[in-house]
């Protein structure tokens, strides 16, 4: 018991040590605590500098998996479970049908079948773009015209503008002002039959 007695003193000591240190500052302690017994340190005590790079030493260790997802899991994620969600069997209902083509896509994007005349017609105007203008730097405005549309416009129309002619009639669905609605009519049947089939 008396082991532990003088053990626990000692720890006081220590720590009035510590705390009369940093009381102090740097500077020495007075003279009047030697003459009690508390021996101290003359010396200010060396502290390192502090460093991010001994804290972190060669880097962190992020939340990374530890184990690797099993082939079981893997496919119950990917293809449901028969017992659960069976994810293969599982029915679209997102699909509608196309009043003009007639093929199948989903709900809330363009058919790309009726698409793919609009890609093919862009694809056409650029090439003529590309072959009257030769890639030069537009500082003009550039107006595309069909076959049979500039009779009809005064010159003044034209003027300060690159015009680029298409040898061919405008399609009935490419109206000339984009901001109106399109001149073919919606269509009245429900049953439609797909075309340009083989």
């Amino acid at each position: 018991m008396s082991v532990s007695l003088l053990s626990r003193i000692n720890v006081t000591v220590q720590r009035f040590k510590q705390a009369l240190i940093y009381t102090f500052g740097k500077g020495y302690p007075p003279d009047a605590f030697c003459l009690v017994g508390i021996e101290l340190d003359r010396n200010p005590p060396n502290v390192a500098p502090f460093s991010i790079k001994d804290l972190i030493g060669n880097g962190f260790l992020w939340a990374v998996p530890k184990h690797r997802r099993s082939v079981e899991k893997r496919w119950k994620r990917k293809f449901g479970d028969p017992d659960y969600i069976w994810k293969l069997l599982r029915p679209r209902k997102d699909l509608r049908t196309c009043n003009v083509c007639g093929d199948d896509h989903e709900a809330g994007v363009l058919c790309p079948t009726c698409y793919k005349k609009v890609i093919d017609e862009t694809k056409a105007m650029q090439d003529q773009i590309q072959n009257e203008l030769k890639l030069e730097p537009v500082e003009k405005e550039v107006v595309v015209l069909y076959q049979g549309e500039k009779v009809g416009k005064p010159e003044e129309f034209f003027k300060g503008k690159r015009i680029v002619e298409m040898q061919k009639e405008r399609p009935a669905w490419f109206s000339k002002n984009l901001l109106q609605e399109t001149t073919q009519k919606n269509a009245t049947t429900k049953e439609v039959k797909p075309s340009d089939l083989g």
